[in-house]
């Protein structure tokens, strides 16, 4: 049953919207000012705020000013008999979810009602669906080696530098990536993914810089491509080791100028992301066989990163060994299940191919 705080110094107000709320199922709880919505509201987690904005000791707007600073996310419907466009532009401009004028419109305010609690729940789900991501994406260690990396990370992320992720398949390149995405400055913006050596090489120019409609045979229409996706993001590059020399000199014009054509088009677009680099590849023995260019590894590896192996960082086995069956027994809605000691010292003792 979704709760709601209904805020207003009329006890008859409080009344009549009350028993409406109520009769749709919804549980109401009330407060007579704006001090005691607010101690309410910091107290306890409402679906939705009812609030008039013409109270004694705090008015509707200072109220609105204070859940704001608290970062209390409950939707706000502010209401109010001396209601005008300009007092309903600025409640909307300060983060109210809707206004409604008094006297009340009962299918307005409960349509209006449905829609801010349906809103409050899609939050939720989405909050509780970056928690499980970012859960699955997890660096699971406490190792020397993945302790430096992870101090590395937090120096790094919240610069615009460019960093270059070096390391052996399966070493962990795109968790530290992705770590250093939600640690930076952009982790509002999207983080859009490539891997350069799943994409034919006729298409990773198409994939990174788009095309406009009619540039070959399949293109039926305009598609943007990865750099304009992650504008005010990151771009992760993986196995950028295996890009064609062609695409190569195309990336490195959008570093150097910020500025990117589509496959087709003449007009520049200009661009505003943050790349991070991988690759598994010695990009120095790429250089030297003329397969990477070496003005371009300059660009990319501002900040150079090497991922250790598990082979360098035995002691987390055991942890990391622990974290994947949790996550599979979880994964299926099976009982937890421990590892032997026999099976922990097998799998520590197991060495990987470099």
């Amino acid at each position: 049953m979704a709760k709601i705080l209904l805020i207003d110094d009329e006890k008859s107000i409080r009344k009549s919207l009350r028993e409406i709320l109520e009769f749709e199922k919804y549980k109401v709880e009330e407060a007579e000012d704006g001090s005691q919505g607010l101690a309410m509201a910091s107290a306890e987690n409402f679906d939705l705020i009812l609030c008039d904005i013409k109270m004694p000791k705090l008015d509707g707007m200072e109220l609105l000013n204070k859940l704001n600073e608290q970062n209390i996310d409950s939707p706000i419907v502010m209401m109010s008999g001396h209601g005008n466009i300009e007092t309903a532009v600025e409640a909307v401009k300060k983060g109210a979810y809707d206004f409604l004028a008094k006297p009340i419109d009962l299918n307005r305010l409960l349509v209006t009602v449905r829609n801010a609690i349906e809103r409050t729940g899609l939050v939720s789900e989405t909050k509780t669906l970056k928690k499980k991501i970012s859960k699955s994406y997890e660096m699971i260690g406490e190792s020397k080696p993945i302790i430096a990396i992870k101090e590395m990370i937090d120096k790094v992320a919240p610069t615009e530098a460019r960093v270059l992720i070096t390391g052996s398949n399966g070493s962990g390149k795109e968790l530290v990536a992705r770590r250093i995405h939600e640690n930076s400055q952009r982790a509002a913006g999207p983080m859009i993914e490539v891997n350069c050596a799943a994409i034919p090489s006729e298409l990773i120019e198409s994939e990174l810089f788009g095309h406009e409609k009619g540039a070959f045979t399949s293109a039926v229409a305009t598609r943007k491509g990865k750099f304009e996706l992650a504008e005010g993001g990151t771009l992760f590059m993986d196995e950028i080791g295996d890009m064609s020399l062609s695409a190569q000199a195309k990336v490195l014009r959008a570093l150097q100028e910020s500025k990117i054509t589509r496959v087709g088009g003449d007009k520049e677009i200009k661009v505003n992301v943050r790349i991070v680099a991988a690759t598994n590849k010695d990009l120095q023995k790429e250089i030297a066989a003329g397969n990477f260019r070496e003005d371009l590894f300059h660009r990319l590896s501002v900040i150079l990163m090497h991922v250790p192996s598990l082979n360098d960082r035995v002691d987390d086995i055991p942890m990391l060994a622990e974290h994947f069956v949790n996550q599979i027994c979880t994964d299926y809605g099976m009982p937890k299940k421990a590892l032997t000691k026999e099976a922990i010292k097998s799998l520590t003792r197991y060495k990987l191919d470099r």
